[in-house]
């Protein structure tokens, strides 16, 4: 059996995707594969029906995990009775933690305001374990996506058992009582109050980056570095892996062998520490693949097995394992990209790096190798790749492997038995850590390296997989004459194939994505040949004491609109269109600046331009960007597209909503109003200078306000349909129902991102659709 347990951890894989995705086409899929094992790959019939076995059982097992995927609490529970089962997470004022109901064993998400700084400072060095308390607080549902490549918070908290979050008015430790400990919390805790030790002992450079490599938080980090790390794609390297893994317990055996204990004791010894070290380190996925990898090599040498498990055999067993534990992990991130890497390597690098001596050039083959597997998955969560990930992992990889990992753990160990750390030890590392901080917020911005085609959809997923799969068989077979170029028609392809669909794409859309209480929509013209974004949305922020600031606050322009425009392959603004200067419209401009390749800026012709307008100006002259000043008569055609600027006049000198970019396009075979806060002062100016026009489609003012969309224009352009932008129970009482009653009279269809999140006008030629997100 050796080397084919990987068929029967595909056909766990197989069973669990018909039962939890769509049963039809894996069912058909598995028939295939059957097919294929039988006739090619020579199973036996008590192989095949072993395949079938676990193919049912994990059917059943996914089944029924996707039939307990949902709530048992009432909605109408207001008391609960729970259990904290994770450290607390604080940031600025807010805290959350995941506790257990203990009446309907489910899982919580408790979130509290903290009220002050001294009760922030107590939570946070109270440990929250062995504690079982009676709080009070309203159930609510976590948020869905509201437009397309949006967070779904909700299906990421199902995917962990967890559908309510609890909003809670009390100190969640108030009415306490005290629980017996348990081994399963005496490690928790442990944990606890390590992280808590590094943050009191350490300077905070080396701290956070002990936090996360020792226990696996991540939480006192820097966001920006946080950020640089993951537009390198080496934010692997700050989370525990299997190759953290795999060197501590290497260390951990070899210290103890050379301190005199018997090999027997130290595979005994690891089998308990495994375990141990999953719970410290909060049991991240990649950790408990290589865990469990590890379990199955030392179980078979302490029973001294006469069947040795090849490496494929152990990640298919832990694969199998851990799926059948928990069949939902299947919809984890780090799951997907732990094992797929894994996978990759140890099928191909093997084979491939015999043709290699130079131990510089094997890192880099299993560099490219890992990120070529990783390259599908990495484009559909998170829609862009960094190419400079490889070269960064050359660098960053040692430096983790054999700097920091083995260095922080000797520093931490020796600050627990002496109380203190040798101060030359601390300054040497701590001028590598920054040193190595500064490389890699330089090769951040790195931006030419970015990959961005979009997200794949299943027929470019599959694809990618067949050309990732092809290059690593003809990687792998002896030279022949035709190899490299064969290897370079298919890198070439796999980097510009989805670009190609871009540009070839025939179909364009006008989109209002869902900004909260603000505007932003997005003009796609067909073929690549424009992309024009009006406004951005953005965050007003209230200036708050330190204490209460959240390390990284939610930003409309960086949190939404940048995934929206990267998950449509955009990577190049046309036009950016910012109509007005208030923060809800061009707020989020600075990140759109920051992210993409931005040809053009168009701002009203104003007097008084706001501080933000100020501030996007400055931003643009340093990256060379033309900001344009435009008014009532500018216009510009892109095809069969035109767009006509109607106001502000020249140096315009009202209220700001006044002056806002008020411009009528005709895209799709539509013509369409576009009037950002257009004031009824500056409606009725247009309606008056241009009396005979007439609108398809109209963009409601001011997000629905009454004093926008008067009678008289609505009357007299008579759209077909009005998209109105507001955020979802906004206080304005957004849209106002006096707007609402006066486009019905006209018979207006309404779209509204409150209730139907983002709204796109899909176009081919002459004639087009609307859709909406939500139903």
């Amino acid at each position: 059996m050796n080397g084919k347990y990987v068929y029967f951890a595909l056909a766990a894989l197989l069973g669990v995707l018909c039962a939890i995705v769509t049963f039809l086409p894996f069912f058909l899929l598995t028939i295939i594969y059957l097919y294929v094992l039988s006739k090619y790959k020579r199973f036996r019939n008590a192989q095949i029906y072993l395949v079938i076995i676990i193919f049912a059982t994990f059917f059943l097992v996914g089944g029924l995990s996707e039939t307990k995927n949902k709530s048992v609490i009432p909605e109408s529970n207001t008391k609960f009775m729970i259990e904290y089962s994770q450290d607390p997470k604080i940031d600025g004022d807010l805290l959350q933690v995941l506790a257990i109901d203990k009446q309907f064993k489910e899982k919580l998400l408790i979130r509290y305001k903290i009220k002050s700084e001294i009760e922030k400072d107590r939570l946070k060095n109270k440990s929250f374990y062995r504690c079982l308390c009676m709080v009070s607080g309203t159930l609510k549902k976590p948020s869905v996506a509201k437009n397309p490549n949006g967070f779904d918070y909700r299906n990421y908290l199902a995917s962990k058992e967890i559908y309510w979050i609890v909003e809670i008015q009390d100190n969640p430790l108030q009415h306490c009582s005290t629980l017996k400990p348990s081994p399963l919390v005496l490690i928790k805790q442990l944990r606890f109050s390590g992280i808590r030790y590094l943050e009191k002992n350490f300077p905070p450079e080396m701290a956070s980056l002990s936090a996360a490599l020792i226990f696996g938080d991540r939480s006192m980090l820097n966001p920006e570095l946080l950020g640089d790390y993951q537009k390198t794609g080496i934010v692997h390297l700050l989370a525990i892996s299997g190759l953290h893994v795999s060197l501590l317990i290497g260390m951990v055996f070899y210290i103890g062998v050379r301190c005199g204990l018997t090999r027997q004791f130290m595979t005994n010894f690891l089998l308990i520490l495994l375990p141990i070290y999953v719970i410290l380190t909060c049991g991240s996925p990649s950790v408990i693949r290589a865990a469990l990898m590890i379990f199955l090599v030392l179980i078979t040498v302490k029973w001294n097995c006469h069947v040795k498990l090849l490496l494929l055999d152990t990640i298919s067993l832990a694969f199998i394992l851990f799926l059948f534990i928990s069949p939902l992990v299947l919809f984890d991130v780090g799951f997907q990209l732990s094992f797929s890497v894994s996978f990759a390597i140890i099928l191909s690098a093997p084979y491939i790096l015999k043709g290699y001596q130079d131990n510089g050039i094997r890192m880099l083959i299993t560099s490219v190798t890992a990120q070529l597997a990783a390259l599908p998955l990495l484009l559909y969560h998170f829609f862009e790749v960094s190419m400079i990930g490889i070269l960064a992992n050359l660098l960053y990889i040692p430096l983790f492997s054999f700097v920091y990992l083995p260095g922080l753990y000797v520093l931490f160990f020796i600050q627990l038995l002496f109380g203190k750390t040798p101060q030359i030890l601390n300054d040497l590392l701590l001028k590598i850590i920054k040193f190595s901080n500064h490389l890699i917020e330089f090769l951040a911005d790195f931006s030419f390296a970015r990959f961005i085609p979009g997200k794949p959809n299943m027929i470019m997923l599959i694809i990618y997989l067949f050309l990732i799969v092809s290059i690593f068989i003809i990687w792998e077979v002896r030279a022949y004459s035709k190899k490299r170029f064969h290897l370079l028609v298919l890198a070439v392809t796999l980097f510009t194939f989805q670009a190609c669909w871009n540009w070839l794409n025939p179909y364009g859309e006008v989109t209002m994505i869902d900004v909260g209480q603000g505007d932003s929509i997005l003009i796609h013209l067909p073929h690549g040949k424009g992309n024009y974004l009006v406004d951005t949305g953005g965050t007003i922020g209230f200036t708050e004491e330190k204490w209460k600031e959240r390390t990284k606050p939610f930003e409309v322009g960086r949190d939404v609109v940048v995934p929206y425009l990267k998950g449509k392959g955009i990577n190049r603004i046309d036009k950016l269109i910012l109509t007005h200067g208030d923060m809800d419209h061009i707020g989020g401009a600075l990140s759109i600046l920051t992210e993409f390749e931005v040809k053009q800026i168009l701002l009203p012709s104003v007097t008084e331009p706001s501080e933000t307008e100020l501030a996007i100006i400055q931003v643009a002259e340093k990256q060379g960007i033309p900001v344009i000043k435009v008014s009532a008569g500018d216009q510009w055609k892109r095809n069969e597209s035109e767009f006509f600027i109607l106001s502000p006049e020249k140096n315009f000198t009202g209220e700001r909503n006044s002056g806002s970019i008020a411009f009528i396009a005709h895209i799709g075979g539509v013509s369409w109003f576009f009037g950002g806060d257009l004031d009824q002062e500056g409606e009725d100016k247009i309606r008056k200078k241009f009396p005979n026009l007439k609108i398809d489609v109209l963009k409601a003012g001011h997000h629905g306000s009454k004093t926008s969309s008067a009678e008289g224009f609505i009357q007299q352009i008579k759209p077909r349909v009005a998209l109105i932008s507001a955020g979802e129970k906004n206080h304005f009482g957004h849209p106002h129902q006096e707007v609402l009653n006066r486009l019905k009279t006209t018979n207006t269809i309404i779209y509204r991102t409150d209730l139907q999140g983002a709204i796109t006008f899909h176009f081919y030629r002459g004639t087009g659709t609307f859709s909406t997100y939500l139903p």
